[in-house]
């Protein structure tokens, strides 16, 4: 079997900038060293530049497909298969392939070429990116109908952007070398607008970029380089939970700014130890959390015993340059007692890591002297665990060095009150057993130096006996009390530790600020375990079961959260710690085995998790609700609008009928005709109403039966006109430029109804005397057919509502009409592969912009074609009338 080929693409930053032609630049290039180049499908749009590019490459011939009765070109990706080149070159990857192809996608072409074990050189443009879509349309304001997916273009070997200058693009674009001269002014002023043009490119230049740096670390973690690389800023903050961790926030975020790293390179990191709950606020975190969020940045925790490797071991994995750390809490003698602390340890151990020891109200230098006296007597397990022991020896020792000094000036009582001092104080450190050694050597230590005879351990007094006796009994006894307490203390602290925790859940809970995914995060971080998911067991007799499960007596994930690269448990037997979290579903924790004291915490998590997922299933069927809610609300719309517009014209011609048939008076012939006619236009306008409810109903039931053909804009046009009526003055409508354009692929039936709706809205709401222009022009396979009014107009931010059925937005007249007519056509149009678009009339007033493809040209959103030179295919073409723009030639 071959080896799969190599893709190299050619990624454009904005149409026009030339990626085509680099990329045939680039096989002449191949084709001079003598390389089997062949070009698989190349769209040059007619530029002659582009066209000279491909003089003397082997072209391989396009195979040509019918559809819909017109002829269409695509590339032949079997006779490619047949000729097995070196290297093809193929143009324009989003492309939607004609159906009956072999592959729906161009880019599935390639996949297919790619594993033959040929090399493909492709080009697209950034507005293509899958990913990219839905901001490029917010920017340039035009959809982009077909697209690739983003990890099609990032498994290519390489990728070069072709970019340009937004000033340069436009220069190229007035000099005729994109557009032809007939559609550069409206290119210019829309989709090439400075401001467009320079989104787009700082798009693809982030898009590329965070595709580099994939790349790098990549290939660091392949050749096991831990080494910080300066390639760009990144920015870590350490947290401990305390509330000196906003200040080192924003100092980070200040850090982030001098030296130019966007919001993303600031990372905030929680280290939580792996013994379970920690003395970190939980509350301070989510704040933390939030703030370093609203700041651009993402916030971490990992776990891990020895903290400051925790956090360089993050530092360096995330490639960072800077991290912020706060200084320590603690004093000049707590640190000869205990050693270097977190943030010295850090700068010694940072290497190439720049570290920023931030001073902040709660460091050592801001707090009184005693202070680390109170926080030792505090919290004694802070200490190492070596501690307690030593002091048990250390303590007697130097107590002994001080008294001996003062052995003349003491009495005994007074020397064993001391060593009992001392003793007291060990069991607060130590707990009982460091007391117990510590009463053992203070013992010895006073018969030796403090009880005659000295220096022997032998005693001459029988009281100095009972004396030492009691003084060892009293020690271990206030020892055992001492000890007792301070387990009482640890016990309530962490229970006060514990209730925190869970009142914040709580409240996060209730107020619905938690996803469950978050709230699994927040479980693994305070326990410190490898992975937690919620497991919901499967209804056996459900008729269908979801994706992800293979027989009806398994589980599902709902939601899980892991620290790395631990996979999530799929079952309940493959996690280390399991709980109920209801009925159907299960908790289940890898990672560790966790103590008996934290299960009822466990449980707690577990009742929370329980009822965020009966929230999760709640709000899941209020959305199926949903369309219940909606429809209902539409039809005692209807009732309340169709009550009084079904009544109006009904009672009109029943009035005109029964004056006919009244024989007690002698009617005219002038006054016959006119209540004929009155009746006639209450029975078309109660006709056309209830075709309107019919089509709306049809529109949303899906069951609107469409009769595509092609049709005359100007026939369409007349037709509409035709059915407006008696009551609608026609003469108002000024028809232009009908006659010249091209036929439109749409229901002729359809279409009429929804122009007749745009013209009769027209003329209701323009100014009085003023009239309604009806023209339509061509413009990037498409044809525009514009309905414009000289009336009062309404404000952009109202453009949307005008759309909702049974809405007046704006009616001077409010009794007539129940608010169906836009929403129905915009429905009508969007049903044939149309827009209705709003746009300012300019001078003031509305127009309303139909935007169908021409007959031909274009094909539906499951197959567009190619055979408009101006577009990467034909209904990928840019189509916002209401800002002239066109899609881009690429």
């Amino acid at each position: 079997m071959s080896a799969r080929g190599k893709l190299r693409v050619y990624l454009g930053a904005a149409p026009g900038v030339g990626k085509t032609y680099h990329m045939l630049d680039e096989a002449q290039r191949r084709a001079e060293r003598g390389g089997d180049v062949v070009v698989g499908f190349v769209e040059t749009h007619d530029r002659p530049h582009t066209q000279a590019m491909l003089d003397g490459l082997e072209i391989v011939p396009r195979r040509r497909m019918e559809y819909r009765g017109a002829e269409f070109e695509e590339m032949d990706i079997d006779a490619i298969l047949e000729r097995r080149p070196t290297v093809v070159l193929i143009d324009e990857l989003a492309h939607t392939n004609i159906p009956g192809s072999r592959n729906a996608k161009r880019w599935q072409d390639v996949e297919e070429l790619l594993a033959a074990g040929i090399d493909v050189i492709a080009s697209v443009n950034v507005q293509h990116l899958e990913s990219l879509n839905d901001v490029v349309q917010k920017i340039t304001g035009v959809p982009q109908r077909e697209t690739v997916p983003d990890e099609v273009v990032r498994a290519a070997d390489q990728i070069e952007l072709i970019d340009m200058a937004p000033e340069a693009l436009r220069r190229r674009m007035a000099h005729g070398n994109i557009y032809k001269p007939e559609k550069i002014d409206a290119a210019l002023s829309n989709y090439f607008r400075p401001g467009n043009l320079g989104a787009l490119r700082e798009l693809a230049l982030l898009w590329v970029a965070g595709r580099v740096d994939e790349a790098l670390q990549r290939y660091r973690d392949q050749h096991g380089i831990d080494k910080v690389w300066e390639t760009r800023e990144r920015i870590v903050v350490a947290l401990t939970g305390g509330p000196e961790g906003s200040t080192l926030i924003r100092r980070g975020a200040r850090i982030a700014q001098r030296v130019g790293a966007k919001g993303s390179d600031l990372l905030a990191v929680h280290v939580a130890r792996s013994d379970g709950l920690t003395g970190a606020s939980p509350a301070l975190l989510a704040e933390q959390r939030d703030l370093v969020e609203s700041l651009g940045g993402t916030f971490h925790s990992v776990v891990g015993d020895d903290i400051p490797n925790a956090l360089l071991q993050f530092a360096r994995a995330e490639n960072a340059t800077q991290l912020v750390i706060g200084v320590s809490r603690r004093g000049r003698v707590e640190r000869f007692l205990g050693g270097y602390g977190i943030g010295e340890t850090v700068v010694q151990q940072s290497g190439d890591i720049d570290v920023h020891m931030v001073t902040h109200e709660k460091s050592a230098a801001d707090q009184s002297r005693w202070t680390w006296i109170r926080r030792v007597l505090r919290q004694p397990e802070t200490g190492p665990r070596w501690w307690g022991p030593v002091a048990g020896l250390i303590v007697p020792i130097v107590l002994t060095m001080v008294l001996a000094q003062l052995r003349s000036e003491l009495k005994l009582t007074n020397q064993v009150l001391i060593f009992l001092a001392g003793v007291v104080a060990v069991a607060r450190l130590g707990g009982l057993l460091s007391a117990f050694f510590a009463s053992l050597t203070a013992s010895l230590l006073l018969n030796y130096y403090f009880i005659q005879p000295f220096y022997r351990l032998t005693i001459s007094d029988p009281q100095n006996i009972l004396a030492l006796v009691v003084f060892a009994l009293v020690a271990l006894i206030v020892a055992s009390v001492v000890d007792f307490a301070s387990r009482q203390e640890r016990r309530a602290g962490k229970a006060s530790a514990e209730a925190e925790t869970l009142s914040e859940l709580a409240r996060s809970v209730l107020r619905g600020d938690e996803a469950i995914g978050a709230l699994l995060g927040r479980f693994r971080e305070t326990f410190g375990m490898d992975s937690v998911a919620l497991l919901e067991r499967v209804d056996p007799t459900a008729p269908v079961l979801p994706d992800d499960v293979d027989d009806a007596d398994a589980w599902r994930i709902v939601a899980a959260t892991s620290g790395g690269s631990e996979l999530p448990c799929r079952t309940p037997g493959e996690g280390d710690v399991m709980v109920h979290a209801g009925p159907d579903a299960m908790l289940v924790l890898r990672g560790r085995a966790l103590p008996a004291a934290d299960q009822h915490v466990l449980t707690a998590f577990a009742a929370q998790a329980a009822v965020a997922l009966e929230r999760s299933r709640l709000a899941r069927q209020a959305a199926a609700a949903a369309p219940l809610a909606a429809a209902d609300k539409m039809r005692t719309a209807l009732l309340a609008a169709v009550s009084h517009d079904l009544r109006t014209p009904l009672s009109a011609a029943k009035l005109s009928v029964a004056s006919l048939r009244d024989t007690s008076v002698e009617w005219s012939e002038e006054d016959r005709a006119e209540l004929l006619a009155g009746a006639e236009e209450s029975l078309d306008r109660l006709s056309r109403l209830v075709e309107n409810l019919l089509d709306m109903s049809r529109l949303q039931a899906g069951a609107l039966n469409l009769h595509m053909e092609d049709v005359a804009i100007e026939d369409v046009a007349a037709m509409a006109l035709d059915s407006l009526g008696l009551g609608i003055d026609r003469s108002r409508v000024e028809v232009r430029d009908l006659s010249g354009v091209q036929e439109v692929e749409a229901d002729p039936v359809l279409l009429e109804r929804a122009v007749a709706n745009l013209i009769a809205n027209a003329l209701k709401h323009g100014a009085e005397g003023r009239s309604v222009l009806l023209t339509a022009s061509e413009l990037g396979g498409r044809v525009e057919l514009r309905v414009a009014d000289r009336g009062p107009g309404i404000r952009p931010e109202d453009w949307e509502r005008i759309f909702t059925p049974f809405q007046r937005l704006g009616d001077r007249d409010n009794t007539t009409g129940v608010g169906l007519g836009l929403a129905l056509s915009r429905g009508l149009v969007e049903a044939m592969g149309g827009t209705l678009t709003p746009e300012e009339t300019p001078g003031g007033g509305m127009t309303m912009v139909v935007s169908l493809p021409a007959a031909g040209t274009t094909q539906d959103a499951e197959s567009q074609g190619s055979s408009d030179p101006m577009s990467e295919s034909a209904s990928d073409s840019l189509s916002d009338v209401s800002a002239g723009a066109e899609e881009p030639a690429r």
